[in-house]
C-alpha cells in the first residue's frame, strides 16, 4: 500500500449507495461496491425519497467500513453533491464531511452529471472533445464537452425524461420497477410495429425532446385493449421503445445535420439499453464518428463514475471548504 495516492468517492444521489477508491496515477479502480434500493422501491413504483434516504444511513456505513485498509493513503474524498435528490444527497455530503474532518483530508464536490460523462473513462484515460448523449431517468441531454470545465448543453428535455418514460410505460402495463430493463426484455417478444405511436416533436424544427406526450398514447392504446395480456404487454414494450429511441435519433439528426462528429458517447442508465446502442451504432456509423459507451455495470448511478471524475477535479484543484459544498437537485454543470 505504502506510496499509492488514492481518492475515495461517495454516490448518493438517488436509491443507489456507492462508494469507490481509485489510484489518481492511472485511473486504477482498487475498490468499488454498490448496495441498489430497486427491490424496495418497487412496491411503491418508483423511487421514495424519504425511503432512499433511510437506507442510505444504514448502507453507507456498512460500505465504507471494508475501506479502511486505504484510509491511509487517501489524498481527498469526493462525493456527489448535484443534482440529485436532496434527502439523499444529504447523506453522502455528511459522510464524505465526517471523513474530511476525522482524516484530514479536503473534499471534493462533484457533478453527478459530469460523473455520467466520466463512466466513459473509468481505469482509461479521457477523450475529449466528445459529444455526447446524456439519458437516464431525470434527464434527457445532449452536450458537447470539450474538457472537465467546458460542458455545454446544446438539447434538453421540454418535459419527462426518455429514462422516466420506461418507469411510466412499465407501470401503465403493470410490469414493475425499474421500468427500463422490463420494457426492454418484453420487448423482445412484442410486434414493432402493432401500435403506430407517432413519434413526439418529429415535425418541429426545434432541437429538443418530449416524453409526456408519448406516455399519453401509450396509455391510451393500453385503455382501447379489451384485454392486456402477455402478448399486448410485449406489443406495446417494442412499439413503444422503437418510437422512444427514434425520437431520439431524430432530434440527433437535427442538431448534427452538416456537422462533423469525431467521437459521440452516450451516457447514464439508460444508456444500458441495447436497442439504442444499436441504432446509435447506425446514426455513428453514417457520420463516421466513433461511438463510445460504458460497460453496462457503470451506465447507472455508482461511485466508480464519481472517483474517475474527481481525478480531474483533483488535478484541476476544484477543492471546497466544508462550509462552501452546496447541495443541490438543479441540472447544472457548474
Amino acid at each position: 500500500m505504502k506510496g499509492l495516492f488514492l481518492i475515495l468517492s461517495i454516490e448518493s444521489s438517488c436509491d443507489d449507495s456507492s462508494i469507490a477508491v481509485t489510484r489518481i496515477e492511472d485511473k486504477k479502480l482498487l475498490f468499488h461496491k454498490k448496495i441498489s434500493q430497486e427491490l424496495l422501491h418497487s412496491k411503491y413504483g418508483g423511487v421514495v425519497p424519504e425511503l432512499a434516504a433511510r437506507l442510505h444511513a444504514t448502507a453507507l456505513p456498512k460500505i465504507l467500513e471494508e475501506t479502511k485498509e486505504y484510509f491511509s493513503e487517501l489524498k481527498a474524498v469526493a462525493v456527489t453533491n448535484a443534482p440529485g435528490l436532496s434527502v439523499t444527497l444529504v447523506e453522502g455530503v455528511v459522510m464524505a464531511k465526517a471523513l474530511g474532518i476525522s482524516l484530514g483530508l479536503p473534499l471534493l464536490p462533484i457533478n453527478h452529471l459530469k460523473g455520467h460523462i466520466y463512466s466513459l473513462f473509468i481505469e482509461k484515460e479521457e477523450r475529449f472533445p466528445m459529444d455526447l448523449l446524456l439519458v437516464s431517468g431525470g434527464h434527457t441531454q445532449i452536450l458537447h464537452v470539450e474538457g472537465y470545465d467546458e460542458v455545454e448543453l446544446l438539447a434538453t428535455t421540454l418535459d419527462d425524461s426518455f429514462g422516466e418514460s420506461f418507469d411510466k410505460v412499465s407501470k401503465m402495463l403493470g410490469l414493475g420497477y425499474p421500468g427500463g430493463p422490463v420494457v426492454q426484455e418484453y420487448a423482445k417478444k412484442g410486434d414493432i410495429s402493432k401500435f403506430s405511436f407517432t413519434v413526439p416533436l418529429q415535425n418541429s424544427p426545434k432541437v429538443a425532446f418530449s416524453y409526456s406526450g408519448l406516455k399519453n398514447q401509450v396509455r391510451l392504446a393500453i385503455e382501447s385493449l379489451e384485454r392486456l395480456d402477455e402478448q399486448a404487454r410485449a406489443d406495446i414494450s417494442a412499439s413503444f421503445q422503437k418510437t422512444a429511441v427514434e425520437h431520439l435519433i431524430q432530434k440527433l439528426k437535427k442538431a448534427y445535420k452538416g456537422k462533423k462528429i469525431e467521437n459521440f458517447g452516450v451516457v447514464g442508465g439508460a444508456s444500458a439499453n441495447i436497442y439504442l446502442r444499436q441504432r446509435l451504432e447506425g446514426f455513428c456509423k453514417d457520420k463516421k464518428a466513433s461511438l463510445h459507451v460504458a460497460e453496462l455495470k457503470y451506465c447507472s448511478d455508482n461511485a466508480a463514475m464519481i472517483g474517475r471524475c474527481a481525478i480531474d477535479a483533483f488535478k484541476l484543484g476544484k477543492f471546497k471548504r466544508f462550509e462552501d459544498i452546496a447541495i443541490s437537485p438543479r441540472t447544472v454543470y457548474g
